[in-house]
Order: C-alpha cells, then sequence, then structure tokens
C-alpha cells in the first residue's frame, strides 16, 4: 500500500474512527490488526519473517527474564547462607545461559537480515574470487523478495532482546504485545527505531480523543505529504537523468544532480517522517523524531547526529560504547597513549560502527566505502581537533562569529552531499566516475536550459509533466524555501506552535492552498515513486 495513495487515506480514515470507539484498554488490539493488515496488503511472504522475529525474540526474552528472575530468588531464598564463592559461581553460570540465548537469537536474525539484504553480494564476491584463482564459477539463480522493513524491525527488536539481558528493561510477557512492538505499521518500513520502554508506554497505553492532538497531527502529515509529493518526487526524475546519464553533462550540471538529491532525499525521508509521526499524534501515540534540521550542522559528526537520529543512537548503543569501553581497546589505549593520544579506543569503535553503517545501507562496494569515508571525516576531525584550534586561534577566529558559523554550514553541506551521491550513482566505479566529472568538466553554463539540458539529451527518462523545466523548478523552488524558512523558524519554537499565532483565517488559507498544491501536483504529474529509505 502506498502511503500517498487515496488508499492509505482511507485506511487511516477506518483506522482512526475504529480506534477511537474501541475502549482503551484493547486499543493495542486494533494497532495491531491494523499492522498486520498493512504488512499483509504489502505482501504475505514477508509476514511470515516477521511472525520469527517477533517468536524468537519473545521466547529469547522471557526465557533469559526467567533465569535472572530465579538468581534473584535463590540469592533471597539463601540470605546469608551462601558464600561469595557460591554467589559468584551461581552468577556466572547464570550469565552464561543468558549469553547463549542472546547470542543464539542474534545470529538467527541478524542471519536472516544478512541472508536476504547480502546474499547476492557475497556470491558475486565469492564468483570474483575463484576467477582470480581460475576455478570455475557459480551461477547464482536464486530469487527472493527482501521482507518489507527487515532492517528496521530486525535493528529494532534485537535492541530490545539485547536491553533485557542487560537487565535495562523486563521482558513483555504478552506474545502478542511483543508482535505490535516489532510491527507497529508506522515505523516499520523506514523507522524510527525505537527504544522498547519509551514505544511500548506509548503503545499499550489507551488514548481519549483529543482534537489538538487531531488537528496538530493532520497538519504534520499534509506538511509530510507536500515534502514529500511536492519536493522529492518533483525532484526525482531530474536527480535519476542526471545520476544515469553524468558522463553526458557538464560538471555544473553534474554538481547541481547532487545539491538536488540531497533535497530530495531529505523532503523525502523526513516527509515520511512527518507523515507518520503526524499519524501517531492523531492517535495519541508519542513517536520519537528522526531529524533535527540536519543541513544546518556545523560537522559531518554534528550531521550525523541530526540525521537519521534513531540508527545512529542504535550504533552509538549497541556497537560505539561496547566496543569503546572494552576492556581489550581500553588496554589498547592505554599502550598506544603515548603515540596516540586518547583517542585510539573511540576510533577503533567508529571504524567498526562506520563499516556497519555502509553495510546496513546496501550491499555494494559503494556503500562500504560511503561509510568509511563519513568514518574517516569524523575520526580525522577527532585527531586534529587540537590542530585545528590552533589555526583557529591562530587566525583569529570566533567561534561565535555569524560567517564562520555560516562557513561551516555550507563547508558540511557540500562535504555530505558528495560522500552521499558515492553510492546512490551506481557502482562505486560510478560514483568516483561522478565525483570526477563534477570536478574535471566544469564549464559555467550561460543559460538555465544549458545548465539542465534534459530535455536535449536523446537519452533522458524525462517526459510529459517533468519536461516541463521553468514551472517545476519554480514549484521545487518555492518548496524548497518554504521548507527552509520552516527549519529557521524551528530553531525557536516548533512550526505548528508559531503558526497558532497566526490568525485563523490566514492559517487555514496556508493549509488549504498547501493541500491544493500537493493534490494538483500529485494528479497532473502521474509521479507514484515510493519512499527512498524504504530500500535500506
Amino acid at each position: 500500500m502506498s502511503i500517498t495513495s487515496f488508499s492509505f487515506l482511507l485506511f487511516l480514515a477506518v483506522l482512526l474512527a475504529v480506534y477511537y470507539l474501541t475502549p482503551k484498554k484493547w486499543q493495542w488490539v486494533v494497532l495491531l490488526c491494523a499492522s498486520a493488515a498493512f504488512y499483509l496488503l504489502s505482501g504475505v511472504e514477508g509476514f511470515v519473517f516477521v511472525l520469527l522475529t517477533a517468536a524468537t525474540s519473545y521466547g529469547a526474552v522471557r526465557w533469559m527474564q526467567a533465569l535472572a528472575d530465579r538468581q534473584k530468588a535463590y540469592f533471597a531464598a539463601n540470605r546469608g547462607e551462601l558464600t561469595r564463592e557460591e554467589k559468584s559461581a551461581f552468577k556466572a553460570a547464570t550469565k552464561k545461559k543468558r549469553r547463549t540465548i542472546l547470542i543464539v537469537t542474534l545470529v538467527l536474525n541478524f542471519g536472516v537480515l544478512c541472508f536476504f539484504k547480502y546474499f547476492h553480494f557475497l556470491f558475486a564476491q565469492v564468483n570474483g574470487l575463484l576467477g582470480l584463482l581460475g576455478l570455475p564459477q557459480g551461477e547464482d539463480t536464486l530469487r527472493f523478495l527482501v521482507p518489507l522493513g527487515i532492517s528496521f524491525y530486525t535493528f529494532q527488536t534485537m535492541g530490545y532482546v539485547v536491553d533485557v539481558y542487560w537487565g535495562n528493561c523486563r521482558a513483555e510477557g504478552n506474545f502478542l504485545k511483543t508482535l505490535l512492538f516489532v510491527s507497529f505499521f508506522p515505523q516499520i518500513t523506514q523507522g524510527p527505531i525505537s527504544d522498547f520502554e519509551q514505544l511500548s508506554a506509548e503503545l499499550f497505553t489507551g488514548h481519549s480523543f483529543c482534537y489538538e492532538n487531531y488537528s496538530l497531527g493532520g497538519q504534520r502529515m499534509l506538511w509530510g505529504f507536500f515534502k514529500k509529493i511536492v519536493i522529492a518526487d518533483l525532484l526525482a526524475p531530474y536527480v535519476g537523468d542526471i545520476f544515469q546519464n553524468y558522463a553526458a553533462y557538464s560538471g555544473a550540471t553534474v554538481m547541481v544532480g547532487g545539491l538536488m538529491y540531497s533535497v530530495q532525499i531529505y523532503a523525502d525521508f523526513s516527509g515520511y517522517m512527518d507523515i507518520m509521526c503526524g499519524l501517531c499524534q492523531m492517535l495519541g501515540i508519542r513517536l520519537r523524531e528522526n531529524f533535527d534540521r540536519p543541513y544546518f550542522s556545523k560537522s559531518i559528526a554534528e550531521y550525523w547526529r541530526r540525521w537519521h537520529i534513531s540508527l545512529g543512537d542504535w550504533f552509538k548503543k549497541y556497537i560505539y560504547y561496547p566496543i569503546a569501553m572494552a576492556k581489550w581497546n581500553l588496554r589498547i589505549g592505554q599502550k598506544a597513549r603515548t603515540h596516540f593520544g586518547k583517542t585510539l579506543p573511540a576510533s577503533i569503535a567508529l571504524v567498526a560502527v562506520w563499516l556497519t553503517t555502509g553495510l546496513w545501507h546496501g550491499a555494494s562496494w559503494a556503500y562500504i566505502a560511503w561509510g568509511g569515508v563519513n568514518g574517516l571525516f569524523i575520526i580525522l576531525s577527532l585527531w586534529l581537533e587540537p590542530v585545528y584550534q590552533r589555526c583557529k586561534h591562530a587566525l583569529h577566529i570566533r567561534e561565535a562569529s555569524f560567517w564562520w558559523r555560516a562557513f561551516q554550514t555550507v563547508r558540511t553541506f557540500l562535504l555530505v552531499t558528495f560522500i552521499k551521491v558515492l553510492p546512490e550513482v551506481g557502482t562505486l566505479r560510478d560514483g568516483l566516475g561522478f565525483w570526477k566529472r563534477a570536478f574535471t568538466a566544469f564549464t559555467l553554463p550561460s543559460s538555465l536550459q544549458e545548465l539542465l539540458p534534459m530535455q536535449n539529451n536523446p537519452t533522458s527518462v524525462l517526459s510529459g509533466f517533468c519536461s516541463d523545466l521553468t514551472g517545476n523548478l519554480l514549484i521545487i523552488a518555492f518548496g524548497v524555501c518554504l521548507m527552509f524558512a520552516a527549519s529557521l523558524i524551528q530553531r525557536k519554537t516548533p512550526c505548528r506552535q508559531a503558526m497558532q499565532k497566526w490568525p485563523r483565517l490566514l492559517r487555514w488559507a496556508f493549509f488549504v492552498a498547501l493541500a491544493v498544491l500537493t493534490v494538483w501536483v500529485k494528479a497532473y504529474s502521474g509521479l507514484s515513486g515510493g519512499f527512498m529509505y524504504a530500500q535500506f
């Protein structure tokens, strides 16, 4: 079911009606049925793997919780009778069993994820190695569809399993509630990746109808649809054309394509988050935020703290800190402190995080390189921070200066843009070719048609509505300016709260205009692309 389709709006209307007509104690059942229906409408086969993840995680956390409770009860029943050695031995035996359960659950679920996402990639690498050795190569005849949202629900659920192992939360005793946590439809395809305690408190608690939530949630949904349809979908054909034919265009056109892509993916992904956060607010549910004006960041590290926040938090909690604080890593850091200072343990953890991040986004060398480049910039900034500080002091640069902050913001946006396009053009060779074309074939265009000569390219994929270059660019420019203005307002207060101070007539006129433009572009353009992050 397409999120931008009329059928989805009908689905939402029915859900809202049934949800608020149902007694509060059973509203979570309505959400579970809606989530199952949403997933089944997208493909029956994939739901089997959602059930597998829910069942294995439920069994694992219940077993681990039972072992922890048994240990607590055993110590309470034998207080004062056990020696320290007996307590330590019992704790060690219990921990070993819990660790075994954890490892088996992680291997099983991440194994399923890796099979679906990386089988063809690994098969190709093995074939390449066999070819180099002069050995016969196999034929990859296996064909399958990757289950919808498998990366997101696997990461979220395994985070819950690890939290129970660490003792950060108790295991949920109701399997159907666990299934709802795993499959909650607003976040299953693109996140956010939520913490069990936070999300379960929202899902399993009944909510009364609140007009303010209904109104503000609807406004946010409209804003999300506007960003997706009017900005992201209109940009998609131009970006696709430039990426597909970059070798035929000038460096200036290629650079514009990269900038367009940055705007497109932000409008697309954050638009989805606005739609789903707005939907949840209409249900009285608070979904965690996933963006915090990332293109206003002053460094790549800050950018990744503000883009796809939930994924960054997951990597930080379950990969970065366990590696950075591991005894073996701290010992390495202690021994190497004379030559490398205090940054080596953090750098080792960052290498693991960014290689994993690259693989999470896609099974290709281009994504691995993309993760490596992001990690390299962050690690270098960590190591070179003392040099930066000395240079700024020598040049009398004030951190609070507007122009310095503006320079940092523009620099970061350009760096992020050129890193971002690396895996999106095609293969790693294509991504590097895109970079090369941008910097070695640069000529200043004399007109808009020369800058964006799509109509004159016989291999262009543009047609119909998308060939009206000037009109479309005006619509896109209007949308981008509106999005930029909203980001500026959000520095001080949420936009919807700021708009409550507007005269009611002006406020409603704005929303009506936004809705009319969105519906018109949707109907007239005929564009119906899916959401970009769903592929991850």
